[in-house]
């Protein structure tokens, strides 16, 4: 039998089938305890985390055995791939697997921000109706500039379209030119950085988290949106500055903004404060890809992946 440590939550119908060739040490709550980390992995060929556990030099160290990496998601931040691969260890991310997910938390947010009256509850139950001032824009007919053209960008683009958005993109990794670009339901413009910033109603980022994409959104790039426009962060901590993000919002240069990550999750009573006094803001807890639905689909997909691996 193989052993497979698992540090986080794990569709547990994955163990019935998938894994039944498998000796699994499943402890979701490893991550949290990194001495016992190192300690478990020291034998397995084995490993599934999500974005919590630290798959870093030292974990690696200390893995003699290790053949195969399941990431629970698509973000490889936690992973030291240079080592993974000088040491010839697979990775498995679950590509596609939570892009409905997060294309659903981007457009539920986009309508929240835009209309606004769904954070009027406090005053109606105060007795307050203040509907001239809860009066918000319509989703149909703004622009929507996607940073980050991969998978999940495109299935938002055709999502977007559906409901009557103008659609704009912006990555450096495709050329104007790449199929990817012109898609079943129509042609998605490839924009520069700037203009896409300057004329999109709407922001939402799809990149990674690496030194290029490191505070792309700064208080310059905010400077560059249309004044009123909505961001939307559900990539990646670090991507969009918070504190740039914060002082936009005061300010009225950003009409509104939602942010599912963080660089520092979870959020320090002096992170928390940078947010303070924010209008028309929607911080959530790195959930945009965490539905029912969206973690079966990704446990399935991690899981027969690592097993295919051992069978070759």
């Amino acid at each position: 039998m193989t052993d497979l440590l698992i540090t986080e939550t794990i569709d547990e119908d994955v163990f019935k089938d998938v894994l039944a060739g498998f000796n699994i040490i499943y402890e979701p709550k490893l991550f949290l305890r990194h001495a016992d980390l190192c300690k478990a992995v020291a034998d397995v060929p084995a490993l599934i985390v999500r974005n919590n556990t630290q798959v870093n030099a030292e974990v690696l160290r200390h893995a003699k055995n290790l053949a195969a990496i399941g990431r629970l998601g698509v973000g490889l931040d936690n992973i030291d791939m240079a080592a993974c691969k000088a040491r010839g260890i697979a990775v498995y991310p679950a590509t596609g697997a939570n892009a409905q997910s997060v294309v659903e938390y981007v457009i539920g947010a986009t309508y929240a921000l835009l209309r606004r009256a769904f954070f009027a509850t406090p005053e109606v139950l105060a007795g307050d109706f203040p509907r001239a001032r809860w009066q918000g824009r319509e989703v149909a007919g703004k622009r929507l500039g996607i940073v980050g053209f991969g998978a999940i960008g495109r299935m938002l683009a055709a999502t977007a379209a559906g409901i009557g958005m103008e659609v704009v993109g912006y990555d450096p990794h495709l050329k104007a030119g790449d199929p990817a670009w012109s898609q079943p339901w129509g042609k998605v413009p490839s924009l520069d950085l700037d203009t896409l910033l300057a004329t999109s109603d709407v922001v939402s980022l799809h990149v990674p988290l690496t030194a290029e994409t490191k505070d792309l959104i700064d208080r310059a790039a905010l400077a560059k949106m249309k004044r009123g426009a909505i961001l939307v962060n559900a990539a990646r901590g670090g991507v969009a500055n918070e504190a740039a993000t914060a002082e936009a919002l005061r300010s009225g240069q950003l009409g509104g903004a939602a942010f599912d990550v963080f660089t520092e999750e979870p959020l320090s009573k002096e992170g928390a404060k940078v947010f303070a006094d924010c209008p028309n803001l929607i911080l959530t807890p790195h959930v945009g890809a965490g539905t029912a639905e969206a973690n079966q689909r990704v446990s399935f997909m991690v899981a027969e992946k690592i097993r295919d691996h051992f069978k070759k």
